[in-house]
């Protein structure tokens, strides 16, 4: 119970830390030469969408979307390609965060055709590229919620839910169980092969044959 504790106060720190950083980047944002491509957002306006959590997409909402084929989003991986090669989400496209603001990347994040979904292994970077690309007036940008961290926890590996957890938790894991196996995870049943079930043959009926009775010796000398 105390580790418990101890990593839900880590975890709030954390957080709490990394909103004062979104705060400090896109003040710092806005103290950037004020060139035709650096106007963008007022900074009140993203400041204001810096502090809300409205961006931020969960993996149950991204893994419905990949399932169902939504054709509305594109996935956009900014962390390093080593780490992009090493494990992605599907169709992902790699924009490190280093090279968000390269001319070639600019198609697909300055759009309007499609919601822009920024991921790294957690928010961090995620939420610098949101920042980045909010100071410019880029429309239609979210962030994965926890990364591809999250999308392991939740997705690929989900926990079971003990009995003491009401249906909807039950619910929520037979969804997460089925999307982890469309994406590739095997799980222990899917291994097992069933015997074959041979039938008995049905027992023949037998019927006796009836003996004819002999009939008496007729006649004599």
């Amino acid at each position: 119970m105390m580790v418990k504790k101890k990593l839900a106060r880590f975890l709030s720190f954390r957080y709490v830390l990394l909103a004062l950083i979104l705060l400090i980047l896109a003040g710092g944002l806005v103290m950037l030469p004020k060139v035709e491509k650096q106007e963008g957002i007022h900074a009140e306006q993203l400041l204001n969408k810096a502090i809300s959590t409205e961006r931020y997409v969960s993996t149950d909402e991204l893994s419905d979307k990949i399932i169902s084929q939504d054709p509305s989003f594109i996935l956009v991986d900014v962390r390093d390609p080593q780490s992009f090669n090493e494990y992605s989400l599907p169709n992902a496209v790699n924009i490190p965060l280093r090279n968000l603001l390269d001319e070639e990347y600019e198609a697909y994040i300055n759009q309007t055709q499609y919601d822009v979904i920024f991921y790294s292994n957690d928010n961090f970077y995620a939420d610098q590229a949101w920042v980045l690309g909010n100071r410019l007036g880029y429309q239609n940008l979210r962030v994965l919620k926890g990364g591809i961290n999250e999308w392991y926890n939740s997705i690929i590996n989900p926990t079971v839910p003990n009995e003491q957890l009401a249906a909807e938790d039950f619910e929520l894991y037979s969804t997460r169980k089925a999307a982890s196996m469309f994406f590739g995870v095997m799980y222990p049943e899917q291994n097992r092969v069933e015997e074959p079930v041979i039938e008995k043959p049905a027992a023949r009926k037998v019927v006796p044959v009836k003996k004819k009775k002999k009939r008496p010796v007729e006649g004599g000398c």
